[in-house]
């Protein structure tokens, strides 16, 4: 569907732009997210920033979630209740785990950021953007992370998810734009022809690119401009 997070992107923002947001800002999930952010951010002539949300690895096999967590001032959990009681999670795991991807959440914001303050996002409307959802722990992390910011409003904005997942998050978000909702779906790399790691060092450079970009005056009158006729 998508020839790669560019494109997924550039397909986004048409999709968006119809929308005709008021006072849009643009929040990437990290790293994937980010070049997709990008392309939506140019479109909307929008500010772009990060907000990261982690996995919390079961005990032993990490790569099971026990439900995702994201910062802010005022860290944002989700949890899944059901696998934590199947595994018998001890409580002080789950406090270890938390405060250790806390640690890495708040490693990475200085890393991307650059010393740059977060955007304020409150009475706008946050468009939150990954490349793609496949069972949604770290995206509704996200977006009750997004919520206690104080936006006016909270727009999904993805290329790629499950139709049982985005049906899932509704309650979450005002509004929800997802290009490709199949109903039965294996990875998100097989909606692109290139899912190849999005690194450290690019999501750097979109991100000071945008900022760039933001902080650039208005182009000054050229002189060419139709003028009213003399009395």
């Amino acid at each position: 569907m998508f020839a790669d997070r560019k494109d997924a992107g550039l397909q986004l923002a048409a999709a968006l732009k119809q929308l005709h947001l008021e006072l849009p800002v643009v929040l990437a999930i990290p790293r994937g997210g980010v070049p997709v952010g990008f392309e939506i951010a140019r479109a909307l002539e929008a500010p772009l920033d990060i907000i990261v949300a982690r996995k919390l690895g079961a005990p032993g096999q990490h790569e099971l979630g026990l439900g995702a967590i994201v910062d802010g001032d005022h860290p944002q959990s989700v949890l899944n209740e059901e696998i934590i009681r199947e595994l018998d999670v001890p409580p002080e795991y789950l406090q270890r785990e938390m405060e250790n991807e806390l640690k890495e959440i708040r490693r990475r914001q200085q890393t991307y950021r650059k010393g740059r303050a977060p955007v304020d996002v409150k009475g706008r409307t946050v468009i939150l953007v990954d490349d793609g959802i496949a069972t949604g722990g770290s995206i509704r992390a996200a977006l009750r992370g997004v919520r206690r910011m104080g936006p006016q409003k909270v727009v999904l904005a993805v290329p790629v998810a499950p139709s049982d997942t985005i049906e899932s998050l509704r309650g979450e978000a005002d509004q929800i734009v997802c290009l490709e909702s199949p109903e039965f779906f294996l990875a998100i790399g097989e909606f692109y022809e290139d899912f190849s790691q999005t690194s450290d060092e690019e999501v750097i450079a979109l991100l000071e690119a945008a900022h760039r970009r933001q902080a650039q005056p208005p182009s000054p009158p050229t002189g060419k401009e139709r003028r009213p006729p003399s009395p």
